[in-house]
């Protein structure tokens, strides 16, 4: 490990006294191999390495998880039991905490409910205002929320009177702002009944195209016996009231086979059974089924602002709250100042202080009835500070997961002046980041590796900046580089036509997409880039879309099992030994039963963190043990899962063992740069930046000439993103057109041609400021990006 001997920041000093330090001893969490460190107060410490080399596991799976559990021990055991329970890291001694807030990239949910609004508090200040100043008067606060109903009824409530305990009814109303034709929701969902089954065949003949609603299963057992209509019939067939009982019949209590159970038509039944969840944790073959059935259009009672006439009645110098928050937040901010109004001036400041915060941190472009489900990992994130940036709260560990994703070179200087001012106030700010312009801010510097996996975990570097860059590691090495412009571009082969495009904020666009060629999208945040490119070019034939989306799964979850490797592999195994490819399954019938082919057993304790421990009886190997008695050249299934994939590309590559459809996979893992990752890790152990290339490599398997990357560097270190840029231009010398909407400008560099949008964010976007090669783009220096750009290649 190199250490730096020179001050750590202004105030250095201060890092001697013992109050004024984080330390870190024995830290052995996930990759970590027991590392102590100690990190200044008060203090912006950046974290780097490449992607799964630690930085995740030590700032948040040690430093910060161990805070919050602190933090959530102060409360008494009954409230505890109310409370997600927190283990204790891997590590042996942490002193010097203080309380950590957490600002990752997680997406705020895709809960339809859910707005930008609701998710930051300001849609409930607006409503006290609304309830207060609007006219007429339509009642209190929630009379102007869409997320509560109006509605009447009576009760019996129990009373004392005259010492006496007595029930007396009482009748009540609540009102509330939810429209009752979509209740809240501002879309209605209709059903394409052509893609629930075909009408030429019998129910019995395989007519429904549901996904997992073969006859030969339990849905079979009900549609085929409930005598509502003849099973064997073909479905055109069906009278109005026998298609009426398929479609829509409500919940029934029948029996079928001497079983009580209840009947419901396919329409809500799959409302219920699939319209409920989150899109992103669907599997792939359920979310194709959902986009292709469903289609979503605007409450024609409400105009998609899912309030009822009342509070849409209700105006403020004739705005409505739905006019208000449908405004771009920095328009609404300029509304708000412009509001003279004593009787609420308290509450008009701090709303108008919490909207010039968006404007502030480059999110003015929003609006409050933007769903929070469609923001992206940065904009989530900075959405997130929000709450943060007028707290009065000192002393503070404030931490960071890469808060540049999302962010034009244009909008980093901002972000680094908002940490800076939370440094400033007396506050730790701990950050987890790849860009150099961020790094450039940092009063001390931790660089992790030197690899990833299981060669990363160490700490390589910790000091200042100008040390990091004489240090050799591979940060410091890489710090300054520089992509140059290319000497010559490639030729387009054809165009893809885009007219008229109208998505959010883009303005009535036309433009060709040139094919066969890398072309970059780029533009500010908010200018409009992922509305045009996925609303225009995502979800035609022949396009494979790696849109931002986090991937999800449990701690059973792995690569082998999210990139459908898994399944060859076992029949591979069940072919060379005779046997079912369900033996091969750790979630099947090979599972060991002891532990139900988890590996380890774990036992809850209440309002305690639980405790996992290995498993005796497979010893965390998941398989039954006459399992592990067969071999595919030469391994068992359990040693295969615990192959990098570097390995087991060689594995299956060749020989008694050679299975193709893995050996692919395989391979485009290891061009994404994930070789060292084992096929059985829990994707619960994966990095931000690891999930996003297993992601692209699984998606890179998909057929389509065509294929559209939204952010790619995520999580990129430096020393990664020419590996990245080699990849790019393999798949377009194998013949497909590559669009990347990107801010690095490594990858702006490297294409063959740019489309600018802009010239600002919001309703100040939405157009093509730029059309033309990397090199014209920096000759002219006519937009934001071509500014930038000049800058980072040096011309």
């Amino acid at each position: 490990m190199t250490t730096s001997t020179t001050d750590v920041g202004p105030a250095a000093a201060h890092a001697a006294d013992s109050h004024d330090l984080i330390r870190v001893r024995g830290a052995r969490e996930n990759n970590l191999k027991d590392i102590t460190i100690e990190l200044p107060k008060r203090r912006l410490s950046v974290f780097t390495g490449v992607s799964g080399s630690g930085k995740s596991s030590l700032v948040f799976g040690t430093i910060a998880a161990e805070s919050q559990r602190m933090i959530n021990e102060t409360y008494s055991a009954f409230v505890q039991g109310f409370m997600p329970t927190l283990a204790r890291p891997d590590v042996d001694v942490l002193e010097g905490l203080t309380t950590a807030i957490i600002v990752d990239q997680e997406r705020m949910g895709a809960n339809p409910r859910s707005t930008v609004g609701t998710a930051t508090d300001v849609n409930a200040m607006l409503r006290i205002v609304f309830s207060r100043l609007g006219r007429p008067q339509i009642g209190p606060p929630q009379a102007f929320s869409f997320n509560v109903a109006s509605v009447s009824g009576a009760g019996a409530i129990t009373i004392e009177r005259g010492g006496t305990t007595v029930k007396e009814r009482r009748s009540f109303t609540v009102t509330g702002g939810m429209c009752p034709r979509c209740e809240g929701m501002g879309s209605v969902t209709d059903v394409d009944l052509s893609q629930l089954y075909d009408d030429t065949k019998s129910l019995t003949g395989g007519a429904l195209t549901i996904p997992g609603y073969s006859m030969e299963g339990w849905y079979g057992r009900i549609y085929g016996g409930c005598g509502f209509f003849d099973a064997d019939k073909p479905i055109r067939d069906f009278t109005d009231r026998e298609l009426q009982d398929l479609l829509y019949k409500e919940p029934t209590k029948i029996k079928v086979d001497g079983i009580n159970i209840t009947y419901e038509g396919l329409v809500p039944k799959i409302q219920k059974s699939m319209l409920s969840k989150d899109r992103e944790s669907m599997q792939p073959h359920i979310r194709a089924f959902v986009d292709r059935a469903i289609t979503f259009t605007r409450c024609p009672a409400c105009q998609g602002t899912r309030l009822n006439d009342a509070a849409r009645s209700s105006t403020i110098d004739g705005m409505s709250i739905a006019d208000a928050c449908a405004l771009q937040i920095s328009d609404l901010a300029a509304w708000v100042r412009g509001l003279d109004a004593p009787s609420v001036a308290p509450l008009l400041s701090a709303l108008g202080e919490t909207l010039d915060s968006f404007v502030e941190i480059g999110l003015g472009y929003l609006s409050l009835d933007r769903p929070s489900g469609t923001l992206s990992g940065g904009e989530s994130q900075r959405t997130k500070m929000i709450r943060h940036l007028g707290s009065s709260l000192t002393d503070v560990t404030y931490v960071f997961d890469e808060p540049t994703i999302g962010l034009h070179p244009h909008d980093i200087q901002r972000m680094n002046e908002l940490l800076l001012r939370l440094r400033d106030k007396g506050n730790t700010v701990l950050v987890v980041e790849h860009k150099p312009e961020m790094i450039a801010i940092a009063d001390h510097v931790v660089d992790l590796g030197p690899g990833a996996g299981t060669a990363g975990g160490s700490v390589c570097f910790e000091g200042a900046l100008a040390d990091l860059r004489r240090s050799g590691t591979l940060t410091g090495r890489h710090l300054d580089d520089r992509a140059t412009l290319k000497s010559s571009v490639r030729a387009r082969r054809g165009a893809l036509e885009i007219r008229g495009a109208t998505a959010h904020n883009v303005r009535d666009v036309d433009v060709d997409i040139p094919l066969g060629v890398l072309c970059v999208v780029t533009g500010v945040a908010g200018s409009g880039k992922s509305s045009l490119i996925h609303g225009s070019v995502s979800g035609r034939d022949g396009v494979v879309a790696v849109d931002q989306g986090a991937i999800k799964g449990s701690r059973r979850s792995n690569p082998a099992t999210y990139t459908g490797m898994l399944e060859p592999i076992r029949k591979a195994f069940a072919k060379a030994n005779g046997v079912k490819p369900a033996l091969f399954s750790p979630n099947s019938a090979g599972a060991c039963p002891t532990c139900n082919g988890a590996g380890v057993i774990f036992t809850d304790l209440a309002m305690m963190a639980g405790v996992a421990t290995t498993c005796e009886v497979c010893e965390g190997k998941r398989f039954l043990a006459e399992v592990l008695d067969y071999t595919l050249g030469g391994k068992d299934i359990s040693e295969v899962l615990a192959l990098p994939v570097a390995d087991a590309a060689v594995f299956f590559g060749a020989g008694e063992s050679k299975v193709p459809a893995a050996a692919s996979i395989l391979g485009r893992l290891s061009d994404v740069g994930l070789g060292y990752l084992s096929l059985g890790q829990p994707l619960t152990t994966l990095s931000g930046g690891e999930r996003q290339r297993l992601k692209l490599a699984t998606h890179m398997g998909e057929k389509g000439g065509i294929l559209v990357l939204d952010e790619p560097t995520a999580g990129l270190h430096l020393a990664d993103v020419q590996n990245l840029l080699d990849l790019l231009d393999r798949l377009v010398d194998a013949g497909r057109s590559v669009i990347v909407i990107e801010h690095h400008q490594a990858v702006m560099a490297h294409a063959d041609w740019i489309i600018d949008m802009g010239p600002g964010a919001g309703h100040d976007g939405g157009a093509i400021v730029f059309e033309g090669t990397p090199a014209d783009l920096v000759a002219t220096r006519a937009t934001l990006t071509g500014r930038h750009l000049a800058e980072y290649v040096g011309i």
